[in-house]
């Protein structure tokens, strides 16, 4: 099986070729550890914790390398220090916890390295005195900066021009830039401040050095893929890019770039009131209380390189889809040699997880329910034990309130009508839908149904 890849470097999807046959190493940029998790950070991981597990299904669990970083040196990071009086160290320990919490409960799972940029500090300085001596930065004022003129293909991976970016982009305009583009590798630190020593004083590390580095130490001078959000494309990764080739680095083979979130279709922000955290969605002390296997389900359910809008509706229809799939296989024995393989092509296709969600519908209503119950939880969305209802709280308690019940009844008794050609029956049924407020949707796949915020079920009652 050979697995196509969509490379933001080249434009094009190309096949995944293993530097090392046989053995797969991947690096994907992680969180700044200042506060929780939110929903558009969530699909990062979702996104390339399926690709792990594609891979390591494809490879084996031994011979595949997943580096995920925790930045744990920043700005925002010292400003939230400050604001509350805690030790920085304090805050990055308790929301490191707080991400691998939030993302364990949307079923990603742990990358073999999960490195601290602070713990590779020493590392970055040796790469920043190599690239002054290879005449690639230069020390001013305490600060090292990266001349950005002296990298030929700077600005290929996003596609702008060097005199389009100063033009058009914000950039940091200081007194000891030789040039405006001019990126930071190093900057002194205050008494305040983390800080460690280096040929140029106490500083701390830019942001783009430390995944060059850690990437250089954990997978070598050349690795697989590399991955993240599309906003890191311009300027995170384009500057990782030409920091490491000067390095005499050859650095990745794929770049691999997830599209962003919105919620509701508008734009996620705290003033529009649509910012929600992983935790705000699935503790129920925040009044949401959403399975982790409904938000997966939902970030998967659009393919990565499109933009996805995050609705309650699409929650509440992954919520009946699993509740369905859940039931059908709580008896089944999980047997990770049975997932289909109609879902690994799928998957092997640029990660098209909406072809694999399609796929499980097709096992589903075809009743093939250990192929179902193996690839559910192959992609994160079963849960491998047999479930025991008696014993379950919550979404995985399946037996149905009498509305539900009746609803699917009857929509179950339009789709036998159809069938039969018996359309004023049909007819029938979604009518009495229409003004009871129950919104049905059909597709190739099923039919799936949500409740108006206005409703009234009693005028279902008069139906047979």
């Amino acid at each position: 099986m050979t697995i196509t890849l969509y490379n933001t470097a080249t434009r094009s999807k190309q096949p995944l070729e293993p530097i090392e046959d046989g053995k797969v190493s991947m690096y994907v940029c992680g969180p700044t550890v200042y506060d929780r998790a939110h929903i558009g950070n969530a699909r990062a991981v979702v996104v390339f914790d399926m690709l792990f597990r594609l891979l390591r299904h494809e490879y084996g669990a031994e011979s595949v390398t997943y580096v995920r970083n925790f930045t744990d040196v920043d700005d925002k990071i010292n400003a939230r220090a400050a604001e509350e009086g805690r030790p920085i160290s304090e805050i990055t320990e308790e929301t490191t916890q707080w991400f691998l919490d939030d993302m364990a409960a949307i079923g990603a799972l742990e990358p073999n390295e999960m490195p601290r940029a602070t713990a590779y500090v020493p590392h970055m300085v040796k790469m920043i005195e190599g690239l002054i001596e290879k005449g690639h930065a230069y020390a001013a004022e305490g600060h090292v900066l990266f001349k950005v003129r002296s990298y030929a293909d700077y600005g290929k991976l996003s596609g702008r021009s060097v005199n389009d970016m100063i033009a058009g982009a914000r950039v940091e305009v200081a007194p000891y830039k030789e040039d405006p583009m001019d990126f930071v590798l190093w900057k002194p630190s205050d008494a305040d401040t983390p800080g460690w020593d280096s040929p140029w004083g106490r500083g701390r590390p830019g942001w783009h050095i430390e995944c060059s580095a850690m990437a250089y130490e954990l997978l070598g001078e050349r690795f697989d893929i590399h991955g993240g959000g599309n906003d890191l494309t311009f300027p995170h990764h384009e500057n990782e890019i030409a920091q490491s080739k000067c390095a005499g680095l050859d650095f990745a083979n794929i770049w691999m770039h997830n599209e962003m979130l919105q919620v509701e279709g508008k734009k996620m922000s705290k003033s529009l009131g649509n910012f929600f955290t992983v935790r705000d969605l699935v503790d129920e002390q925040f009044g949401q209380d959403i399975p982790g296997e409904v938000v997966r389900f939902v970030l998967l359910s659009t393919h990565y390189r499109k933009p996805m809008d995050w609705t309650e509706a699409k929650a509440q229809d992954a919520t009946k889809t699993l509740r369905k799939w859940a039931e059908q296989t709580r008896e089944i024995e999980f047997d990770p040699l049975l997932v289909s393989q109609d879902a690994v092509d799928a998957l092997s296709s640029d990660l098209n997880t909406p072809g694999a969600i399609a796929v499980l519908h097709r096992l589903s209503k075809k009743d093939d329910l250990v192929a179902l119950k193996a690839t559910g939880v192959f992609m994160g969305l079963l849960r491998p034990e047999v479930v025991d209802l008696s014993n379950m709280r919550g979404w995985v308690i399946l037996e149905r309130d009498p509305a539900s019940e009746m609803i699917e009844d009857l929509i179950q008794a339009r789709n036998e009508a159809r069938e039969n050609k018996d359309y004023a029956k049909a007819d029938e049924i979604r009518n009495a839908f229409v003004a009871a407020g129950v919104l049905v949707k059909d597709n190739a796949e099923e039919t799936t149904w949500t409740l108006a915020a206005e409703h009234d079920l009693s005028k279902l009652g008069a139906l047979k």
